[in-house]
């Protein structure tokens, strides 16, 4: 195999070249080409890399949804905080979540100061080593994540089936990535709200190592919108946005695969066979700025549902209320920019988030506040 270099990628001479062929290709269009990146990883390359300004007046990127932690909804949020403040619970999750802040402006890590359980994990397997040496106590994990976390939850569950652990649950908020974009297309609402115009999709590499970039085709070929699925280094960018553009200049669309390092057509099989053991598709999920969206989550199969948190801890919760000056819904959906928030850059900023997109490292918000801040 051989060893990447990334010097490679950063090559301002291949930048150069890209950047003049973008050009003249958009001239031939006629008009600027729109393209909405939907990852969060391509938002922060675009914005510390000044691909935007480089190509300022042909290319409008749209930001879109960009992690899981920026679409989670507060009503989860508020679920997690419910679920740690039971008696005996141990409640174990992502870095990034603990900072979201729920309907009563509080955050795990909020609660935790207060003295519930609730730990930060790397990795899901720590939960499990954690139920097993703490049987006394009931452990969580709050599972979160497009599709490139959700196998590592998955085998979770299997080794916890495995070991028979009585005291290990999961609340699956583990959520769809071609869904979400399919629903951005076809929703009316979407459409009108700001009147965004999309003519094109950088797709997330991430993702597309573990389902390949077959998903990606129905939407392409159904709503004739080009697709690149790209890295995450400037030239990967750049030459997702040269491989769209080409298509758009010649009326095509259809979904290339920029990133053939890491993703092939089929993608991940193994995972996806774990995945499809342990988890089925919900009817119905909310996502921050979205709202309602079918069928684009997961929740655990009947095999687990011993160790499915969500009928564990049936809790009770009042509405979710969103911080009514944030923004981050518009801003997840495409319509307006992080710096056109009231909050940005002084009421919220990283150490102090008010808005999911603020929070997480992949989030548009802290893209700008560390990159574009004037």
């Amino acid at each position: 195999m051989r060893t990447i270099n990334l010097k490679e990628f950063r090559d301002s001479e291949r930048l150069k070249s890209l950047e003049y062929r973008i050009k003249k290709l958009v001239e031939r269009i006629g008009k600027t080409v729109n393209i909405m990146e939907f990852c969060g990883g391509h938002t922060h390359t675009i914005i510390k890399y000044g691909i935007d300004q480089l190509l300022e007046g042909y290319i409008r990127f749209i930001h879109g949804p960009g992690c899981p932690v920026c679409v989670i909804p507060s009503s989860r949020i508020d679920l997690a905080i419910e679920i740690a403040r039971q008696k005996d619970t141990i409640l174990c999750t992502y870095g990034d979540l603990l900072r979201v802040p729920g309907s009563s402006r509080k955050n795990l890590l909020n609660l935790r100061a207060e003295g519930c359980d609730v730990r930060m994990v790397n990795s899901s397997l720590e939960a499990l080593n954690i139920a097993f040496s703490e049987r006394e106590k009931k452990v969580v994990f709050f599972a979160i994540g497009f599709e490139t976390t959700t196998p590592q939850t998955a085998v979770l569950l299997l080794k916890a089936k495995e070991m028979d652990l009585k005291n290990l649950y999961v609340v699956s908020n583990h959520v769809i990535t071609p869904a979400a974009i399919q629903h951005i297309l076809n929703s009316p609402e979407l459409r009108d709200i700001g009147k965004v115009e999309i003519d094109a999709f950088l797709g997330p590499g991430h993702v597309s190592t573990i389902i390949g970039t077959r998903p990606y085709e129905y939407f392409s070929e159904e709503f004739l919108k080009p697709v690149a699925i790209c890295g995450f280094e400037p030239l990967d960018v750049m030459q997702g946005v040269w491989l769209v553009v080409s298509q758009i200049a010649r009326g095509e669309a259809y979904v290339a695969n920029q990133y053939t390092r890491f993703v092939s057509r089929e993608g991940n099989i193994k995972a996806q066979r774990l995945v499809s053991e342990v988890f089925e598709l919900r009817k119905v999920f909310e996502w921050r700025g979205l709202g309602i969206v079918p069928y684009s989550a997961l929740k655990i199969r009947k095999e687990f549902e011993a160790f499915d948190g969500e009928k564990v801890f049936d809790v009770k919760l009042p509405p979710p209320k969103e911080h009514p000056a944030c923004i981050c819904g518009k801003v997840i959906r495409g319509v307006a920019l992080p710096t056109e928030c009231k909050l940005f850059g002084t009421v919220c900023t990283p150490q102090n988030p008010i808005g999911s997109c603020m929070v997480s490292s992949e989030g548009a918000c802290a893209a700008y506040f560390k990159y574009k801040r004037l």
